[in-house]
């Protein structure tokens, strides 16, 4: 016991109380032993190659999940398109039950369109009681069309049952004319006018759709049978100035531009209905009076080189109001398959065209026993065509 105070006294009781060789050489061996606890302790962070390999992963799982994540939202986009033709159909079918007939198809360039006469049946009342089918509702010649001014607010408003949510041309589109801008409301839906076969390209006359300049077309009208009759379709909405390009050269598909297709036609009402040649392309197809009949548009298209966009001031592109009557902007006929790689192509007051859309391998077709139809793009072209008149007397199978 006294020699262990002793010692005690004499050292203290730490490391500091040991004589300094003795100090230094257990510094030295907690040191290593230091060393080898952190050697021997397992790695918590990644290497630079764990990080790539992660960062592949990650990447490969996101390129796999992307398209099905797109893919989902055109579903939902596509459904809402079909609802809107669904509504439009219907729209249609309780305005013939109002008034005992369908809509007129305008009666000239000054006139409501169609869309517009069925404003009260979408819920669309309120921007319905901002017309007034009194009075004129375009002025200015053909080249140079303007709203009339007491409806230039009405038609600026985009409805959003007249838009596809597929197609990425913006809504309201903006027209200068005269120094003047002009806004409006875009449309995607358009309705039928007929087959565009022999004569029944001319609507200023009776053709064989739901539709035409002063037509008072009834259900009973429809003698091939509601569920084979097309009343409306959709399209691709005109964006831009007008272009020229060289001949047989498109714009990107699916094309926002129709193909001005008017030289060697006759603009003038003729005695008899349909379109009159007044030289070539068209004269090769036309018969001894020079009425033109069924065109082989592969053959003509590519003659011609301006495209008519949707700041036109002429309204000659498709879809650019929907409170304009022009066949251009908001009828449409069967001509053409769905998404046809031959463009819509304007012929003056009318056109040879089909049904468009960004939904790629199809498009939604409105039905006058208001079903809507999404209908291939390998669709038989006589099939279509049949199925947009309404007294063809066609027997038709099936067309899905």
């Amino acid at each position: 016991m006294t020699l262990q105070i002793a010692f005690s006294a004499s050292f203290g009781s730490g490391i500091d109380a040991l004589p300094r060789p003795y100090s230094r050489a257990i510094e030295r061996t907690n040191l290593r032993s230091s060393k080898r606890l952190i050697a021997s302790t397992p790695r918590i962070a990644f290497t630079l190659v764990e990080l790539l390999v992660v960062v592949a992963i990650i990447g490969i799982l996101v390129g796999l999940l992307l398209p099905a994540v797109q893919a989902a939202r055109e579903a939902a986009r596509r459904m809402q398109c079909s609802n809107n033709t669904r509504q439009l159909s219907l729209a249609m079918m309780n305005y013939e039950s109002a008034f005992k007939r369908f809509p007129m198809g305008g009666g000239v360039d000054s006139d409501f369109s169609v869309q517009a006469r069925l404003l009260p049946y979408l819920e669309q009342t309120n921007i319905h009681n901002l017309l007034d089918y009194g009075q004129i509702a375009w002025r200015g010649p053909f080249n140079a069309k303007v709203p009339n001014p007491k409806f230039i607010a009405a038609f600026a408003m985009p409805i959003a049952t007249f838009l596809c949510p597929s197609d990425p041309a913006p809504s309201v589109q903006q027209v200068i004319v005269n120094e003047t801008t002009y806004n409006y409301g875009g449309l995607n839906y358009l309705i039928s006018y007929g087959s565009a076969t022999g004569t029944n390209n001319d609507l200023r006359w009776n053709t064989d759709g739901i539709v035409f300049q002063f037509s008072q077309r009834r259900f009973r009208d429809i003698q091939d049978g509601t569920s084979q009759t097309v009343m409306l379709s959709e399209s691709v909405r005109s964006v831009g100035d007008d272009i020229t390009l060289p001949a047989g050269k498109t714009p990107r598909f699916p094309y926002q531009y129709t193909l001005n297709g008017s030289g060697g036609l006759s603009s003038g009402l003729n005695a008899t209905p349909g379109l009159k040649t007044t030289g070539s392309p068209w004269s090769s197809f036309a018969d001894a009076s020079g009425m033109v009949s069924n065109p082989t548009l592969e053959t003509v298209w590519g003659g011609f080189t301006g495209w008519r966009g949707g700041s036109s001031p002429a309204l000659r592109g498709r879809g650019i109001c929907w409170g304009f009557s022009g066949a251009i902007n908001s009828l449409t006929n069967g001509y053409l398959s769905p998404n046809s790689r031959i463009p819509d192509v304007v012929t003056h007051f009318t056109g040879y065209f089909g049904p468009r859309s960004y939904h790629g391998s199809g498009v939604n077709l409105g039905f006058a026993d208001g079903s809507v139809q999404y209908i291939s793009n390998s669709i038989d072209t006589s099939i279509l065509r049949a199925l947009h008149s309404v007294n063809g007397g066609e027997v038709i199978r099936d067309f899905e």
